[in-house]
Formats: C-alpha cells, structure tokens, sequence
C-alpha cells in the first residue's frame, strides 16, 4: 500500500509518518513540498505518486486568527480539503480527513457522537465543518476522523506553552471551566492508521481517553514535568473562567467525543490521557 501524508510538517503529519506501518510506503509532503490549495500541483502530485490512501493531516488551526483571517482558514479547510478529496477520487485513491470538535457548540452534557448536529461557534470551526461535507461531496466512502486538543513533543500547542510558561516560576493561570479530551499526537497516529488499513469509511471520532479541563491538563503537565526532571518545582496553577480570560474566537465549553464507534474498529484504542501525556515527556526526553 502506497500512501501520502499531507501536512507532513505539522505535530499530527510528522507522528503520521514515525508511526506509518512497516507494510505502507509513505511519503510526506509539507506546505512547502505541495500548495494544497493549487489543484493543479495536486493532480500532478498523485498521479506521480499513485497512492493508495491520502492522509490529509493539513489544516489552518490558528483559531483566534481565523476570526480576522476568514478567507485564509476556508481557503485550507474547505477549498483545498475539497481539491483533496476530488484529485484522490480522480486518482483511485481513499481519502483519510481529520476534523476537529470545534465543529460542535459545547452545549452537549454528554459525548457527542459522530452523528450529533454540528453548530461551529466560530470561523475555525465552520471552515473545517464546511471542509467535513466537501470531502463527504467528493468521495462519499471517505474516512473523516474528528479529534481534540492535540498535542506532541517539541511542536507548538497548549502543552508546550505550558511548559514554557511554568518555567518562568511565575503562576500560570488556566481556564477550567472548558471540558474536553487531551489526546497525544502519537496515539492519534496509530489510530488513524489502524482505521486506514481496516479501510474504514465514515464519520469517527478519536482522542485519548478520559475527560480534563485545560486546567486538569495544565496540573498534569506541572506534575509530570517535575517528576522527569524538567521542572525544579512543582509549578502554580491557578484556575480562572473563560470570561476571565477573553479570546477572539468563542471556544466550545464542552467537547468530549465519544469513540463509540471507532474502538470497535480492530486495531484501534485509547488509553488514558494522563498516560499519554506522560508518554509524550518519555518521547521528549528521547528527542533531548
């Protein structure tokens, strides 16, 4: 099986390629090695390449910038998820597209299943809901996993910053009245190619397991941090609310996901998130 990971320099597309099977040959293209909103660069691409699976891990995820940068955040998560989808069904190719839970409102009291209402809150999310129909549009067979709150060693995202700022020595205030499911760049990898090679189809949903606040989060990255040495102490972390702390973009105040659906795929499973993230200190520690 042939395979191609788009967004290959990104925390989900460089975990993608460490954890692609030994049976796959995989090829990773980053934004520089292919515009993914030229359509042209992506028929050329694919039909070079003639993969099996095309693994869209590209996305523009600046949140808050998308409330001012609308044109840019559809541009990647509609329009060129649309080329995608269109260029692999041209190519004979399945389509593997990962999605987000911003496209849920946060209203829910309950994991929201795959075929729950969507209702974005914000441009972010509606672009990639939007993206979500467009890849359904092109190729109706195609795997769109919706996941939350990713993170990955040495990449930028919540628990880096965290990191950076608990270093400091200065108490860091974090929101935690937002409830959602950490889950490691690793362990989403693996899943996602558990599904692709089961030639999974549909609508799923992947994190880790386990419900957090940001603030839950935040105190476990403290906690283990110290515990591998990366932090003399453990660090202060104060819990504040969302309207404490404003933000372009209105963020879902509850977004757990039920993986229902994709546990039962062979191949697929979730451990805690507190195990993963002490797994993601192991892989860093690896890298230093």
């Amino acid at each position: 099986m042939k395979a191609i990971v788009l967004g290959a320099g990104g925390q989900v597309g460089k975990a993608l390629l460490a954890a692609a099977p030994s049976d796959v040959q995989t090829v990773g293209m980053s934004r520089a090695e292919l515009d993914i909103s030229d359509r042209q660069a992506i028929d050329a691409a694919f039909a070079s390449y003639k993969p099996d699976i095309v693994i869209n891990a590209a996305a523009y995820t600046a949140v808050d910038k998308a409330e001012s940068e609308h044109d840019a955040a559809f541009l990647i998560n509609t329009v060129a998820a649309r080329h995608v989808a269109e260029a692999a069904s041209n190519a004979g190719a399945r389509v593997v597209h990962i999605s987000t839970d911003f496209v849920f409102d946060g209203r829910a009291s309950s994991p929201y299943t795959p075929d729950a209402p969507i209702a974005p809150l914000g441009v972010y999310g509606a672009s990639k809901a939007e993206g979500e129909q467009a890849v359904r549009d092109a190729q109706p067979d195609a795997l769109i996993v919706r996941t939350a709150w990713v993170y990955a060693a040495g990449t930028a995202n919540f628990v880096s910053t965290m990191l950076r700022l608990m270093a400091t020595g200065n108490p860091v205030r974090v929101v935690a009245d937002q409830v959602g499911t950490p889950t490691h760049a690793t362990s989403l990898a693996r899943a996602l190619w558990a599904m692709a090679s089961a030639g999974t189809t549909g609508t799923h949903h992947y994190t880790d397991a386990g419900v957090a606040s940001w603030y839950d989060l935040a105190v476990a990255t403290g906690e283990l941090a110290h515990g591998h040495g990366q932090l003399p102490a453990r660090p202060k972390i104060v819990p504040i609310r969302t309207v404490d702390y404003p933000t372009p973009a209105v963020r879902p105040a509850y977004s757990v996901l039920d993986k229902t659906s994709a546990w039962a795929i062979p191949g697929v499973t979730s451990r805690h998130w507190r195990d993963e993230l002490d797994h993601m200190f192991l892989e860093l520690k690896a890298k230093n």
